[in-house]
């Protein structure tokens, strides 16, 4: 597990998030989906600290796994995302405008969000052992 060093805090926040096509509708063919990946790379650049490591594609939905630092929330992210990629879909894939006509929108409001890490039992053990070890700054480690 790879933990994130920043100047005043250390984290490993990772996040499955899957945001759906407005309606639902069947936009993501893997023309749209390889762009879609360009306006990501496109996010990070911008935003260094969000990191996509994975993302997928159904029809009508993006699953994304991503790491978002403890400072920015994970809606801000969700939002970033969705305003950094509806407008350059509708503009190079006519197919996306003619399906949203009328609407800026190509992402309905909603979101899924999960967080993804250190299994539950092992965070439980080491508060469990906090200061058996010993009396400094324990480093944590997974068994």
């Amino acid at each position: 597990m790879e933990m994130i060093h920043l100047s005043h805090c250390v984290y490993h926040c990772d996040y499955h998030i899957v945001i759906v096509t407005k309606y639902r509708k069947s936009l993501f063919n893997a023309g749209v989906f390889a762009y879609f990946k360009l306006r990501l790379a496109e996010v990070h650049a911008h935003y260094p600290l969000i990191i996509i490591k994975e993302v997928n594609s159904d029809k009508d939905h993006i699953h994304l796994l991503v790491s978002i630092p403890p400072t920015i929330g994970v809606g801000k992210v969700v939002g970033i995302i969705k305003q950094n990629t509806a407008k350059d879909l509708k503009q190079k894939f006519p197919f996306v405008k003619e399906a949203y006509w009328g609407t800026e929108a190509v992402w309905s409001e909603g979101y899924f969000v999960s967080t993804v890490g250190i299994n539950e039992e092992v965070i439980k053990r080491y508060i469990q052992l906090q200061g058996e070890k010993d009396s400094g700054q324990t480093k944590f480690e997974i068994d």
